[in-house]
Order: structure tokens, then C-alpha cells, then sequence
């Protein structure tokens, strides 16, 4: 009997030509298997399987880890504010490990004796992968058609036609990835240090012009509704993205270090995560300490970092993700802002939980806390020892 080989398979280029490769170069039945994080349509869906099977794979599945990749991951990016680089909210690398690990977990179970996927050797995804693989999977061989020959895109498609694949592969001038959390769009502007994307790389044209004012609810750090209305927070996120997305707000060109040394440029379309870590960053501050927004702000940095180089599985991360949860329990209320053409204002916050309360004084204005002894002897105590400080350096250069 033939062995087989679980397949990461997006219809894309690479892993077409890996469903190809695998069957005819290495002698493997392929088990195709495409995992949803909010990405695909009905019809994408289908479409995909319908190639997969045309290509001769074995069977096709497909994994909807929607749900799951929120729960496990995006609440708590959310919970964190995390934007990498004080820019991108992790659209594309944080879906990347909740999609490698579905697919272990289903070669753990198959007992495939192979597991692949697309990567390249020049990117961060090849990383992800390999450290979930080789974690949930160790005894399962992984194999990288694409990375171990160092094929071109050319080769690619020159190897598919050969072997009567016949699609337009050159069509697509961009590489785009769309998941629940965000769209990148890859070009050959992204490429270099100097260039910008051109409006029609972007997956949503600007349409609406004129300004729009959107309330997003929060129930324990989590947004649960818009404008009013409830939804879950998977159905939020989708309804902010279509509402402000023709305004082409959430847009902007990532630059970061990746995992493998090198500086990296990507565009990203991710209105409904912007929008909602900054709404929820407002709310926190209105509604959590100042210590507590201190020491959240230095662990979600290394959280960030830690989904980002697709160590999720690290038992740091839940130790993290507990703090983060438990931070979170008097973040309820709604935020209001108002969307314009390529940006978006945070007007202001409503919460039973706001600190801010006009019961304990106005700032700048009036308080209703402490008189005006209060403060000087405060003052002396606390600047107490930057006088001493002076008076002894100042009295050594007398």
C-alpha cells in the first residue's frame, strides 16, 4: 500500500503544485485538507475541493476552526491591544499556528506517515508550521516541496502546466490571504523599502466618503455588538469589517523582523481588528488601574511575539492568556467612533465600571477626594528624595 501524506491545502499555487509533486514525484497518497479561519465563502469552499479532487488527491476535508481560532486566540489579542510593531494586530501569523495546529491534530489521527505544506525557505510561515508539526506530530515526517528544491514561482507553474494543469497563475498580480482577523496583500512593492500598494491591490475599494458614527459593545473585554444591537463576537467582527471596510480604514504596510533574521515588508487590510483593539485599549483606560494597564502592556508584548513566531504552543502562553482573561472582568461598556475615509476617531466611552466618575472630581477642575493640605504634604514626600538627590550633588559642586 502507498503511504500517505496530510496535505496543508489552500488551492493556491504552492500547494497545488505540492498535491501534484506528492503523488507523482514521491509515490504518496494525499489527504487534502483546508483549514477555514474566517476566510472562505461557500462557493471558495467548494471551488477548492472541487481542484483538489481534479488534482487526484486522495480525499479532501475541510476544517471551520472560526470559532476556535477567536476562543483561543483573537480574544486574547484583543485582551492584549496586541499590534506587533505598534502596527500589525497579527492577522495573518496568528491564523497560521491555529491552522497548522488543526492539521496536526488530523494527522495524529489519520496515522498519516508524511505531513506538508507550501512554505518557502524565505518566510515566517515555514517556521509556524514546522514548530506545531514537530510538536503535536514528532513521529510524522514533515516535507517541504517548495522550500527543499528552492522553487521559483516560474518552476511552479511551468511543472503544472507540464502535468496539465491549466489555470492563469499569472493573473494574480498580489498575494492575498483573507481570515476573520484581516486580509495581507503581498506585491512586488511590498518587496522593497520605497514603495506603496496601489488602491486596486486592496481587497475593499473606498466607497463610503461621508463620516459615520459606529458603537462597538464590549462585555468583559469582548465585543458582543454593534450599534446597538447584540451579536457573537465572531458575528461582530464580521458586521465592523463590512460596515467600515468600504472606508478603507485598517490599511497600512507592516515592517518587521522576521523569525528567520531578515526585515520583511507586507500590506494588510484589518478594519474590524483595528478598530476593535483600539476601541478596547480606550475602554481599559477608562476602566482598569494603572498598574494593571502597566503590567498587561509587558506581557502582551512578549504574547504578541510569542503567536507571532508560532510558539503558541509554549505553556507560557496559557500562564499569559490567565492574566490576560482575569484582566478583563470590568471591561464592559460601549465605545463610540466615528469612521471617515482611510481613518476612524474614538469619540469617547459609556461604562457602570469608568473611573473617570464625576463622583470623585473633575480633572483639572474640581476633586472631591483630598483638600489642598493634603497635597503639600504629599508633594514633600514624594519629590523628597529628588531633593535630596540635588541638595547633595548640587552642595559637590559648591
Amino acid at each position: 500500500m502507498k503511504k500517505s501524506v496530510v496535505l496543508a491545502y489552500s488551492g493556491g499555487l504552492d500547494t497545488t503544485y505540492c498535491a501534484i509533486y506528492l503523488q507523482k514525484e514521491l509515490g504518496l497518497d494525499v489527504h487534502a485538507v483546508t483549514v477555514n479561519t474566517g476566510g472562505f465563502s461557500e462557493s471558495e469552499r467548494k471551488n477548492i475541493q472541487e481542484n483538489a479532487y481534479a488534482l487526484g488527491v486522495k480525499s479532501y476535508t475541510f476544517i471551520d476552526e472560526t470559532e476556535s481560532f477567536y476562543q483561543d486566540g483573537i480574544r486574547y489579542l484583543i485582551a492584549g491591544n496586541i499590534l506587533k510593531n505598534n502596527t500589525y494586530p497579527l492577522s495573518v501569523s496568528a491564523e497560521r499556528v491555529f491552522q497548522a495546529k488543526a492539521i496536526a491534530e488530523y494527522a495524529a489521527e489519520q496515522g498519516a506517515e508524511y505531513i506538508a505544506h507550501g512554505s518557502t525557505g524565505a518566510g515566517n510561515d515555514q517556521i509556524r508550521f514546522d514548530i506545531i508539526f514537530q510538536t503535536l506530530c514528532p513521529d510524522v515526517e514533515i516535507l517541504t516541496p517548495i522550500r527543499d528544491l528552492s522553487l521559483s514561482r516560474e518552476e511552479e507553474i511551468q511543472y503544472l502546466i507540464d502535468h496539465g494543469v491549466e489555470r492563469d497563475w499569472r493573473k494574480s498580480v498580489y498575494s492575498i490571504n483573507q481570515g476573520l482577523w484581516g486580509t495581507s496583500v503581498g506585491g512586488k512593492e511590498t518587496l522593497t523599502s520605497i514603495s506603496g500598494l496601489p488602491e486596486e491591490a486592496w481587497p475593499d475599494q473606498i466607497t463610503k466618503n461621508e463620516p459615520e458614527t459606529v458603537s462597538i459593545q464590549f462585555e468583559k473585554g469582548e465585543p458582543v455588538g454593534i450599534n446597538g444591537v447584540k451579536y457573537s463576537s465572531v458575528e461582530t467582527i464580521q458586521k465592523l469589517e463590512k460596515l467600515a471596510a468600504p472606508f478603507g480604514i485598517g490599511r497600512d504596510i507592516h515592517v518587521g523582523d522576521t523569525i528567520i533574521g531578515i526585515k520583511g515588508r507586507v500590506g494588510f487590510q484589518a478594519t474590524a481588528a483595528v478598530m476593535i483593539i483600539k476601541a478596547h485599549h480606550a475602554l481599559e483606560k477608562h476602566t482598569l488601574s494603572q498598574q494593571q494597564l502597566m503590567v498587561k502592556d509587558q506581557l502582551s508584548l512578549t504574547y504578541g511575539n510569542l503567536v507571532h513566531e508560532g510558539k503558541l504552543l509554549d505553556p507560557v502562553v496559557e500562564d499569559i492568556q490567565a492574566l490576560l482573561k482575569h484582566s478583563q472582568r470590568n471591561v464592559t461598556g460601549t465605545v463610540f467612533i466615528t469612521c471617515y475615509p482611510r481613518t476612524f476617531s474614538i469619540q469617547g466611552i459609556e461604562s457602570k465600571n469608568d473611573m473617570m466618575s464625576a463622583d470623585f472630581g473633575h480633572y483639572g477642575e474640581e476633586n472631591k477626594a483630598w483638600t489642598a493640605d493634603d497635597v503639600k504634604g504629599f508633594t514633600k514626600i514624594t519629590g523628597n528624595q529628588t531633593k535630596i538627590y540635588y541638595s547633595i550633588h548640587n552642595r559637590k559642586k559648591a
